[in-house]
């Protein structure tokens, strides 16, 4: 075939694929017939029939050809190509078959596009559907954006395949009822809006149908879909579906596979189900399913992945016993009951099993994991006991095992010191006992080992020096024995060590001060004796030293107070003796306990107001200089003689000379300063990050006491009115303590918040976060210019009397969204990304149309490009926000965040305070729903019934998200890119009318 390039030829009359059927001699000639067959038509035309033949093919085909150039090129214009994966789709060629990603037939047409996953942005080029040939359209996992609406789908009547899968597009689904031929639709992870694709359910080709992850509008699964009997794949997982799973999920049987997860379905698993005998996968969880799991369940033999986690199931779990094929099996927080059953242990091929959060009782299967490659076990929080299984890591693949607050007994298995896969390791609050096997200290990949509040003994073995990427290892209130060893300091990564309330003896290795990544250092409550040694004040990452009830003697180390960040030091009850170091006064401590040792001298001074009442007590020789406080003497004064009468005449004399000399100087220069001082403004530094209209002089008028709007610890905020009619916002700076404190602690404190706060805001633009005008500097405070928010802050919207019912349900909704974008702009669009680490309802502010702003970035953390969270012991976060890992570990990471959302968005939904009372002691809001919601109905008790008449719906999928964003474990908490998609999910139904601009996000956790 010969086509001249760039050469355009209309045929008028002739069609763009040309088929000739010649009746007179019996030739019907269609592309793909043999050899044979073309030439016995074609030299069965007279002559010049032939020519024409010729002529016409050979225009046709050139035609042919370059329309679909013009097509792709189309396509390729639409779109960025940043990793060059359309290099080859050029003007020059002259046929597209050779491109990437694309496939022809014998014809060179062009059947399929194959672009999956390689970084494309933009549009899907409406003209698509020209390409007449096309079976497959798979542009899955890129980032293309807008609606496919515009594209001519009734042009691709033959397409087989359309996958669209993790992109942004967004908008309504076009009618896909002309797809006759359409076998996969997989319009996964976008953003697609409006109602359900009815349509979809006349493709009667259909195998696989997936609209995961799409804010579509609330719905009921549509009864048409069951008539699509050879349906392979079913995906309806977070589009907002709900009503129940109707009984006739029972007709399709040819279903492999069943995502219905992250609606608010209701009801009970129909007992149907049990039909759809070739069912290899069926996820159900987070839903409000109740009830039994069904009589028959049993006979889906072919089941590998079951997930009904995060319902309100019951019952027995008898049924799954004959499930042998499983691989993975998730139920936790449910309310199953009875045992485990035995025959878990028989299956060969189960990695995963998670039941933790039910009310399970009796053993577990001694044989559980013996036959598989056994990966992960949490059966935490029920009531199981017995001995712990003892060959879950037999295949040596496990690498979670957690059993904590049971009631098992006995000792740990020895195989589990063969299990070098372990990564967590937990079994506390729990009965076992004897010694622990030696290799259990050492396991290398292990992040965290706790065995607390049990009854084991013996010591800790030497092979602690093998556990390289240990970070928590809490061993609290048993009876271990013997010394620390010093191996311990070869544990470099070691974060928290909590091993009080035991009965170790000996001194402390001096080897300890080489962890400096230790936070937290508990080792109250047990009998080491010896010196504390100095080289602990090199661990200067530690936030908490507890000591206390002990027997060690010796001074306390002068070295503690460059432990800048010390938050905690509790040294009581023990032999101490010597004076406190004066370098203590550089720390800043919320808890100080010296009590009940030997201590003499003076305190120092600044300690004095630290202290609480009982700080000193039990310690006779102790004293303070100056007016004797009510808990400690005034020290007495040195012993004078006659001797020395005349040298301390002459000292006192020479020091009125010295003092009125300095007085008559200060004075001068005073006078001095205030005739031909500068203007003040000129010793200010000012940095600004946006154009402003106003000056230093304006931001220091604004600093008057009539002015105040907010004040705390680390400063105060000023409202300031300009001239020009424009409101801002000054936060100012200082230090509360500068007479108490050493310079260097001084100005840590008095710069630390200051240049944390203005390097996060002063490169950040987004209409969520705070605007920062500008900063100003100088030796004596710090000043930060930020616009005005005139609403204040949520927490006092939502919290203060008579209040809160101002926040209609729309605003609330509104607040949350914003607040989501703003979290994460902060995570995902910053790099490095951004950890805020004090997310709450006071540090939202409100603008005059009630849009949020997050502010207060003093205590916010860049992550490193690494992406894996940072350990810090600067304490952060506020009580009832602060995300549950924090108990044992100060490693924070954009998690942490998402968990103090999930509580502001409990707030927004309950109308109640992170802590209150009726929440029990020391129970914050988390607790307090995670009882409260046992059914569906019990969860509707806990909306603010101030809000929640008209608005039930909606609330309730914003109280779902916010239990999935404070979800014990960071691993389960979603992205806060997912959050935003979730959210705009959830708009309000008192708004349904209201056409949101909705965007797509995609994350990687």
């Amino acid at each position: 075939m010969i086509c001249v390039k760039n050469v355009h030829v209309d045929i008028l009359g002739f069609p763009r694929r040309l088929s000739l059927h010649f009746t007179e001699n019996k030739f019907h000639c269609i592309h793909g017939l043999p050899l044979i067959c073309f030439c016995k038509f074609f030299f069965g035309m007279a002559l010049p029939f032939r020519i024409v033949f010729l002529v016409i093919a050979l225009l046709g085909s050139c035609y042919a050809e370059d329309e679909q150039i013009r097509i792709l090129l189309n396509m390729k214009s639409r779109v960025q190509d940043p990793t060059n994966a359309l290099d080859n789709w050029d003007i020059s060629s002259t046929s597209p078959c050779q491109w990437n990603g694309i496939t022809c037939n014998n014809a060179s047409l062009v059947t399929a596009i194959n672009l999956e996953n390689t970084g494309l942005i933009g549009q899907i080029s409406s003209s698509i559907c020209g390409l007449s040939a096309l079976k497959a359209i798979q542009l899955g996992e890129n980032s293309l954006y807008g609606s496919i609406a515009d594209v001519f789908w009734k042009n691709c009547s033959q397409l087989e395949i359309l996958n669209l899968t993790t992109n942004s597009l967004m908008g309504s689904l076009p009618d896909f009822s002309v797809l006759r031929s359409l076998q996969v639709l997989d319009l996964s992870r976008n953003n697609f809006s409006g109602k359900f694709p009815i349509s979809v359910t006349e493709l009667s080709n259909l195998h696989a149908l997936d609209l995961n992850d799409n804010p579509l509008d609330a719905n009921i699964i549509p009864e048409e879909i069951y008539s699509l009997k050879d349906l392979n794949i079913l995906c309806l997982s977070n589009i907002s579906l709900f009503g129940t799973i109707s009984p006739s999920i029972g007709n399709l049987t040819e279903l492999g596979k069943l995502e219905l997860s992250y609606n608010n379905l209701n009801g009970t698993i129909p007992k149907e189900i049990t039909r759809l005998s070739k069912l290899y996968q069926l996820e159900l969880y987070n839903n409000f399913l109740a009830g039994e799991i069904p009589l028959g369940f049993g006979n889906l033999t072919l089941l590998q992945n079951f997930d009904a986690s995060l319902n309100f199931l019951n019952g027995s779990l008898s049924e799954l016993s004959s499930l042998k094929n499983l691989v993975s099996l998730h139920l936790y927080k449910n309310q199953f009951s009875g045992s485990i059953p035995d025959e878990f242990g028989e299956f060969e091929h189960l990695r995963e099993l998670s039941l933790y959060l039910n009310s399970l009782t009796g053993p577990v299967p001694q044989k559980l994991g013996s036959l598989s490659d056994f990966s992960a076990m949490d059966i935490s929080e029920n009531l199981l006991t017995g001995p712990l299984p003892p060959d879950v890591c037999k295949r040596a693949k496990l690498a979670f095992l957690l059993a904590l607050q049971n009631s098992f007994t006995g000792g740990i298995p020895e195989s589990y010191g063969n299990c070098s896969t372990l990564v967590r390791f937990r079994i506390s609050n729990n009965s076992l006992s004897g010694t622990v096997p030696p290799a259990i200290w050492g396991l290398p990949h292990a992040y965290i080992i706790d065995l607390s509040d049990n009854n084991f003994e013996g010591e800790i073995s030497r092979d602690i020096e093998n556990a390289k990427n240990l970070s928590v290892f809490t061993i609290q209130n048993n009876k271990f024995s013997g010394s620390i060893p010093s191996e311990i300091g070869q544990v470099l990564l070691l974060g928290k060590m909590d091993a009080s309330k035991n009965q170790f003896s000996g001194e402390l290795p001096n080897e300890i001060g080489s962890l400096t990544k230790l936070s937290n250092l508990l080792l109250q409550q047990n009998m080491l004796s010896g010196a504390i040694p100095d080289t602990l004040g090199l661990c200067t990452d530690l936030s908490e030293i507890n000591l206390a009830g002990n027997k060690l003697n010796g001074s306390i180390p002068g070295s503690f107070g460059s432990i800048l960040v010390l938050n905690s030091l509790n040294l009581s009850n023990n032999q101490l003796s010597g004076q406190i170091p004066n370098t203590l006064a550089a720390l800043q401590l919320s808890l100080l306990d010296f009590s009940n040792n030997q201590l003499t001298g003076p305190v120092p001074t600044p300690l004095i107001s630290l202290a609480s009442n009982h700080s000193f007590s039990g310690n006779k020789g102790l004293c303070v200089n100056g007016a004797a406080s009510v808990f400690l003497s005034t020290c007495a004064a040195a012993p004078s003689s006659s001797s020395s009468a005349g040298t301390h005449a002459r000292i006192l004399i020479a020091s009125f000379i010295s003092a009125a000399a300095v007085i008559t100087f200060v004075i001068g220069w005073i006078l001095y300063k205030k005739m031909y001082r500068a203007p003040e403004y000129l010793s200010w530094d000012l940095k600004s990050f946006h154009r402003v209209t106003f000056t230093e002089d304006d931001i220091l008028h604004c600093l008057k006491e009539e002015n105040i709007i907010g004040s705390g610890g680390s400063g105060r905020v000023y409202k300031g009115e300009l001239c020009s009619g424009e409101k801002i916002a000054v936060k100012q700076l200082w230090n509360g303590n500068t007479a108490k404190l050493s310079h260097l602690r001084e100005e840590a404190l008095r710069n630390r918040q200051f240049e944390m706060e203005v390097e996060t805001l002063g490169c950040i633009r987004h209409r969520n976060i705070v605007k920062l005008y500008c900063c100003l500097s100088s030796k004596h405070s710090n000043l930060i210019v930020y616009e005005y928010m005139k609403n204040g802050s949520l927490w006092n919207r939502l919290h203060e009397e008579n209040r809160g019912s101002t926040l209609d349900w729309q605003t609330r909704y509104k607040i949350s969204l914003g607040t989501a974008y703003g979290l994460a702009y902060l995570h995902h669009d910053c790099v490095p990304a951004i950890v805020h680490r004090d997310v709450k309802s006071s540090n939202i502010l409100l603008d005059e149309d009630m849009e949020p702003c997050l502010a207060d970035f003093g205590v916010a953390k860049c992550l490193q490009a690494s992406g894996k969270g940072n350990s810090t012991a600067v304490i952060a976060g506020t009580h009832g926000y602060i995300a549950p890992e924090y108990a044992y570990t100060y490693r924070v990471s954009e998690k942490s965040d998402v968990y103090s959302f999930g509580v502001v968005l409990m707030e927004l939904v309950t109308g109640k305070r992170p802590m209150e009372d009726e929440f029990g002691e020391n129970k914050g809001i988390v607790h307090w729903i995670s009882h409260k919601i046992k059914s569906r109905e019990s969860a509707f008790g806990v909306l603010d019934k101030r809000v929640s008449e008209f608005c039930e719906e909606g609330m309730m999928k914003m109280l779902k998200l916010s239990v999935l964003c404070t979800s014990s474990l960071p691993a389960l908490r979603p992205c806060m890119r997912e959050v935003v998609q979730m959210l705009l999910e959830a708009d309000p139904c008192c708004e349904s009318s209201q056409t949101l601009i909705k965007k797509s996000f995609s994350c990687k956790i």
